[in-house]
């Protein structure tokens, strides 16, 4: 199965989201064995970038979830825990004695 995407073929998974993100995954992961120099200036560039184009949180964020509900749907299996019955009381307000 090929993946295109921009105008380019994907050919690993890694591929298409480098091509989805328009950068390099090493760009926001890191490399094994990087310098602390190494590791400020990407830092640095990660920066830059995502004050040029400050959606890309929200997009990359979008891809990941919809990623991982489409290959590994019970991660997102949510229990819902029973509520206490307890009656809160307000802030500022003192429970009669």
């Amino acid at each position: 199965m090929r993946v295109i995407v921009a105008g380019h073929t994907a050919v690993t998974a890694d591929e298409f989201v480098e091509l989805a993100l328009g950068t390099p995954l090493d760009l926001w992961l890191g490399v094994e064995g990087e310098s602390e120099m190494e590791r400020a200036a990407r830092e640095d560039a990660a920066r830059d970038i995502l004050a040029d184009d400050p959606s890309l949180v929200d997009r990359t964020s979008t891809v990941a979830t919809e990623t991982v509900e489409a290959l590994a749907p019970d991660l997102f299996n949510v229990v819902t825990l029973p509520r206490h019955t307890a009656r809160r009381v307000r802030a500022g307000k003192r429970a009669a004695a």
